[in-house]
């Protein structure tokens, strides 16, 4: 018998364990068998979608209509209602609620356009979805599909310089609202209703205090951090707006501030001295406000602000304040300064102060304003004397 080192090279053969018979491995027709094995896969799917008709091969699939996906717009949603849909308040915080007033114009057509939108839906906190647009921070102020903005929309009916007759108006800010909840609901309850009240974009509870004041009869202003000339050793707090920086930056910033409550008139600033001094920096902002519908308040903390410059050129109603009020933070020195507000508002028709929001200039306002109309002075919110360019 051959041994396996007598054997030829390259003639090999393997026995079958379980047969004992040979078998040569190279004769197999490797080919053909792989060729009918992918012709047994194909017809194995011919025939499974002609047996199930199904084309996708058993893949899972879903089939969702657009029309279940509901509310993804809550401002396209409601332009879209063919009938007016009256207000519908829920998460009532005070009552009895009544619908923001709205102010009576010269103009009867955006009489006509007002008197439409009041018909129109509001959120839980007064704020008409008309003249709201979504963000990613949030909603923020837009001008109606009827050409209302937010300035006409949220201003309260008042006496005008041009309506007055000659007697003089005050308009009264209140400043740093929303920070101290006590001290916020405080000057809500006692002041008078026609003292504007502006809030900064970093207290809790925002959206209720606000709704509070409104609901009040105060107007409401944003408080807008800007950038003043010792930044940042003077630090207004986060999203400030910067010079120097992009103005995508800057809107983007904006717009993280806007959307920290509704309803209000305009902005104002908090310090900025530099910001507004700088005109590449503050006109991509006060662009911004006009296109919105939104007034602007300068505090006259910086005789360098352009502020009045970039509102006329951008129809952005504007008032800047003629004193702050509280600078020496006493009753007596509080009480010197509006008798000095009151002595411009003589010789020139109307005044506006500013103040902050201490007890002591709150009780000092409330007890001054109680007796203005013995001297033949009028209180008004802070809209009646912004110009409107």
């Amino acid at each position: 018998m051959t041994d396996d080192l007598s054997r030829p090279l390259g003639r090999s053969r393997k026995k079958l364990a379980f047969t004992g018979m040979k078998f040569d491995f190279r004769n197999l027709p490797f080919g053909r068998i792989m060729a009918g094995a992918g012709l047994l896969v194909i017809g194995a799917l011919v025939g499974r979608i002609l047996l199930f008709n199904d084309p996708d091969g058993g893949r899972p699939n879903v089939t969702v209509p657009i029309s279940s996906i509901e509310d993804s717009n809550p401002v396209a949603q409601t332009v879209a209602q063919p009938e007016p849909v009256l207000p519908e308040m829920s998460n009532q915080i005070m009552a009895p609620v009544e619908t923001p007033p709205l102010p009576v114009q010269d103009n009867p057509a955006l009489n006509s356009s007002i008197t439409e939108l009041a018909t129109r839906p509001v959120n839980d906190y007064d704020v008409y979805i008309d003249l709201v647009e979504q963000t990613k921070y949030g909603d923020v102020p837009r001008i109606s599909p009827q050409g209302v903005t937010p300035f006409k929309a949220y201003s309260r009916p008042s006496l005008t310089p041009a309506s007055a007759n000659g007697k003089p108006l005050i308009a009264i800010v209140v400043t740093g609202l929303g920070l101290n909840e006590a001290t916020t609901v405080d000057a809500v309850d006692r002041l008078p209703e026609n003292i504007t009240l502006a809030f900064a974009p970093y207290g809790q509870s925002l959206d209720r205090m606000t709704n509070a004041a409104r609901r009040q009869g105060h107007e409401i202003l944003l408080e807008v951090p800007m950038e003043p000339f010792d930044y940042p050793q003077s630090d207004p707090g986060p999203q400030t707006l910067l010079t120097n920086q992009p103005a995508r930056t800057n809107l983007d910033n904006l717009y993280w501030l806007m959307a920290r409550f509704g309803g209000y008139i305009g902005i104002m600033n908090n310090l900025g001295a530099r910001f507004s001094s700088s005109a590449v920096d503050f006109t991509p902002i006060m662009e911004e406000l006009g296109t919105r519908g939104l007034a602007y308040l300068d505090d006259n903390s910086s005789n360098r602000s352009l502020s009045r410059q970039l509102a006329d050129a951008n129809q952005v109603p504007f008032a800047r304040a003629s004193l702050t009020l509280d600078a020496n933070p006493s009753r007596a020195a509080i009480l010197d300064k509006l008798t000095e507000l009151e002595t411009i508002a003589g010789q020139s028709g109307s005044a506006v102060g500013v103040v902050n929001a201490l007890p002591v200039s709150i009780a000092t306002i409330t007890s001054w304003a109680a007796g203005l109309a013995d001297r033949d002075i009028e209180l008004v919110p802070v809209s009646a004397l912004m110009q409107e360019n």
